[in-house]
């Protein structure tokens, strides 16, 4: 699992391996210029304590000869060495950090690259998800996906990635160095590094189940911070804000227990680690010592030399040995984007599908089933035929299928068995984009973005003219309210159409609905939620709209659809009855009894 999950996060690195050859390049020249500016301190301190060669450094003295050599004459007089040699190492320096700098602009590039690659993915298949999957998860846990969880995984893909190769690179660098300097002593100064990874396996398991839970508690407040603003107006009118603040505390106490249980487990890598290198230092300064001043087969210079590389050494093993533990929130996180990014995505067009051009015969739903979950059925075996260019009402008890009849018009579901036919053609016989292109939905609770009027209008439509913008509007009879605004249409309406009455919003809906021109027209009871005055207005508007379409009325009241040419009434997921509104009310059924409850 975790090899084929690793391979998975780093496939994201593979459109830059070019970028990332490049910069691990430079790491490497970094790293290099860094250990050889303190090997050339050998020949400095050699010069200033007038010491010599010890027995093993041979290959080093050879070294040090065929490149400062060729600056400094490294047998010449003792200042001019000096002086020399320091010259050397400021130059080694300062082209050292102007490669860093590449370094840091190419690894920049890839980091960013993988982030944009990453959101666009995540995001692209978030539009691609059918409705059922919004409806099995919750609003927050979708959202701390996209982004808690993405970034997450975003930095165990650049930086630790990124830093890994750095810290392999000058690890692989500065042993090379010290193992010419001295074999037996690179030997001591690895003796405790085994010790260290001996700890890790126990936490590594405790941490990855902390991470988990501590994302999936971030998700909650997520969702908890996302329900209480969509329903602020019902919280504020239950005046149960003292409820909610409870329960918000509830989850951040939890949130913050988790996540510092999981920080103290990280914490223990610091100490840990620490401990291990001062025991591992102490073991080379002995060590060294008595080579030094014992056996005498290692110089003052070289000795000093290997301690400092051993430092830039003990970095690198620091960091690698804690990489277990850093890792392991991107590892989680990489998992719960996995799991959104392998959830279905709506079914994809048949081959040979055709574009919907419109209804010219007949929509017929033929025992249609449809299952959100195996084993309980929303719909059971619903059957009705709607003539092209007529009314159908769709009525019944809350929760009966009304919406579910709808919403497979369109495939935002797909039908567990059955048929729907336009025309006698099967709807998925149609171009996806093309049927929900000639479906038109006006909904009691109105979609508005935060843009412009003319954007709102003008949605999923490109390059549509000003004029014909207007045209819909003045259809929609809200041309004169929109010209009374700030900026006219090009007024931002605010999130979800703030700024604007309960009217006006559906006047809006309604003349996006006329731009688009659709063959079959929903009218989720568009009405309900306004004054008489607002009410009269739109549906005025909305008979307007209803001229030469097909129309599906998902009804509440049961007023507004006397007019419709068929009646379907729905209870537990079937078709009860069907017909007029005065052939219904003369049977003994479940319309008419809905209908004088509602007119009692």
């Amino acid at each position: 699992m975790t090899a084929r999950l690793w391979r998975r996060i780093l496939s994201y690195l593979r459109p830059h391996r070019g970028i990332l050859v490049l910069a691990a390049v430079a790491t490497a020249l970094v790293a290099l210029l860094d250990a050889f500016s303190i090997v050339v301190l050998i020949p400095f301190l050699e010069t200033v304590f007038g010491e010599g060669a010890g027995e093993e450094p041979d290959r080093i003295d050879r070294v040090l000869e065929a490149t400062v050599g060729r600056f400094v004459d490294l047998e010449g007089e003792a200042q001019a060495v000096v002086a020399g040699v320091i010259v050397f190492i400021v130059a080694t320096v300062a082209l050292k950090n102007a490669i860093e700098f590449g370094r840091a602009c190419l690894a920049a590039r890839v980091e960013q690259g993988v982030t944009r690659d990453l959101r666009n993915e995540v995001y692209g298949h978030l539009l691609k998800l059918d409705l059922g999957f919004f409806g099995r998860m919750r609003t927050g846990q979708i959202v701390s996906r996209l982004t808690h969880d993405v970034e997450q995984m975003r930095t165990l893909v650049t930086s630790e990635v990124i830093k890994s190769i750095s810290a392999l690179l000058q690890f692989g660098i500065v042993l090379y160095w010290m193992v010419e300097i001295s074999f037996r002593l690179t030997v001591a100064a690895f003796v405790v590094i085994p010790l260290t990874m001996v700890i890790w396996g126990p936490l590594v398991r405790r941490l990855r189940k902390g991470d988990r839970a501590v994302l999936d508690m971030a998700g909650e407040v997520g969702a908890h911070i996302q329900e209480t603003v969509a329903g602020i107006r019902l919280v504020k009118t239950a005046t149960s804000e003292p409820h909610e603040r409870e329960r918000f505390r509830e989850l951040t106490g939890s949130y913050f227990e988790t996540f510092l249980r999981t920080v103290r487990l990280r914490a223990l890598a610091v100490p840990v680690t620490e401990l291990f290198v001062a025991l591992g230092t102490g073991i080379l300064l002995w060590y060294g010592a008595s080579m030094v001043v014992v056996d005498g087969i290692l110089s003052g210079g070289d000795f000093i030399a290997f301690i400092v590389l051993s430092t830039r050494l003990y970095a690198p093993v620091k960091y690698l040995s804690k990489l277990p533990t850093l890792i392991q929130p991107g590892l989680v996180g990489g998992e719960r984007v996995f799991e959104f990014l392998d959830a279905p995505a709506e079914s994809p067009d048949r081959e040979g599908a055709r574009d919907f051009t419109g209804v010219r015969d007949a929509v017929r739903y033929r025992d249609v089933r449809l299952e959100y979950r195996e084993g309980e059925p929303v719909l059971r075996g619903v059957s009705f035929r709607v003539p092209a260019g007529s009314m159908v009402a769709l009525v019944g008890p809350s929760g009966a299928g009304k919406t579910s009849i709808v919403d497979l018009l369109g495939r935002f579901h797909e039908r567990s068995a059955g048929s729907i036919e336009i025309d006698g053609t099967d709807i998925r016989d149609l171009k996806l984009a093309s049927l929900r292109a000639g479906l038109g939905v006006v909904a009691q609770d109105t979609v508005l973005f935060h843009d412009t009027v003319r954007a709102n209008i003008a949605y999923g439509m490109k390059d549509v003219p000003m004029e014909r913008v207007e045209e819909a509007a003045r259809a929609a009879l809200a041309h004169d309210f929109v010209q009374r605004l700030p900026d006219g249409y090009e007024t931002v309406v605010g999130e979800r159409g703030a700024t604007l009455s309960g009217g006006q919003r559906q006047r809006i809906a309604i003349a996006r609905a006329i731009l688009r021109d659709p063959p079959i027209l929903v009218l989720d009871e568009a009405t309900s939620a306004l004054d008489t005055e607002s009410e009269r207005m739109v549906q005025e508007a909305i008979e307007r709209l209803l001229t030469g379409r097909t129309v599906f009325v998902i009804a509440h009241r049961l007023s507004t659809i006397r007019r419709a040419d068929l009646i379907v009434v729905v209870d537990d997921g079937r078709v009860v009855q069907q017909g007029s509104h005065e052939s219904l009310m003369r049977e003994e059924g479940l319309y008419r009894r809905l209908r004088e409850l509602q007119f009692r």
